[in-house]
């Protein structure tokens, strides 16, 4: 197996999922949705139903391709860690499956949108807002998935020596922050949004730093002293032979 075909293959879906990640919630989403003003929200999905349906499409596209990378990470890992490599796999494909669950709730708000009348009482706007608080809530509890996926990637990286060790321990703590996070959100009222928003910011930069390697280096070649020999030893023997 070319684990750095493996580990290209699965960077490539990692970069997916934070370009339709980011194009989703840091671009579009700003442009359609207001929760303090839920007339002014229905007015945009209104009046520019074409970004509306685009907003849905990029859910879609981060729901596929964090399933997507889930499996890769899943099949890269197997051979280095198979309980680390089904972690990552499982929280992965958990998280991709609550997306899901959101992404359709925020096309029932384009659909709304379009149709007023399916409105319960006639009130377009309150509705619309409510499934858009309710994708948004269950992308800050999915968070907490989206945290336990980094640690065992982590974990990889610093037990093998198949990635920078640094990186491992950003990605550890990253994990962990982002966890925390998401109870502190969801968990306490008036939580300082310096807090929320502080904590998952290292998880981001080791993402950043893992997408990154993976595209452009790959995976190291294994040093563990056990497969060191045993490569030794078939070399060893193909020379003698």
């Amino acid at each position: 197996m070319n684990l750095n075909r493996t580990a290209r293959a699965t960077g490539a879906w990692y970069l997916g999922l934070a370009i339709t990640g980011m194009l989703g919630v840091l671009v579009t989403d700003p442009l359609l949705f207001d929760e303090s003003h839920p007339a002014a929200t229905l007015a945009h999905l209104q009046s520019r139903p074409e970004l509306a349906h685009l907003r849905v499409e990029l859910e879609l596209g981060v729901v596929l391709t964090q399933a997507m990378a889930a499996l890769w990470f899943g099949k890269l890992f197997r051979r280095i860690n198979p309980v680390a490599g089904a972690a990552v796999a499982l929280f992965g494909m958990v998280n991709a499956t609550a997306l899901l669950i959101g992404s359709a709730l925020l096309a029932a708000a384009v659909t709304v949108a379009g149709d007023p009348a399916l409105a319960p009482g006639g009130d377009a706007a309150a509705t619309v807002t409510l499934l858009h608080t309710l994708d948004s809530q269950i992308g800050k509890a999915a968070g907490i998935f989206f945290g336990l996926w980094l640690i065992p990637m982590g974990w990889v990286a610093l037990k093998r020596g198949r990635f920078p060790r640094a990186l491992g321990w950003i990605l550890v703590v990253g994990g962990v922050g982002y966890v925390a996070g998401a109870f502190i959100d969801l968990g306490l009222a008036d939580a300082p949004s310096l807090l929320v928003d502080g904590l998952p910011w290292l998880a981001t930069v080791g993402e950043m730093w893992m997408l990154g390697y993976l595209l452009i280096k790959g995976i190291r070649p294994d040093t563990h002293p056990a497969v060191v020999a045993r490569l030794s030893a078939t070399t060893n023997q193909g020379t003698s032979s």
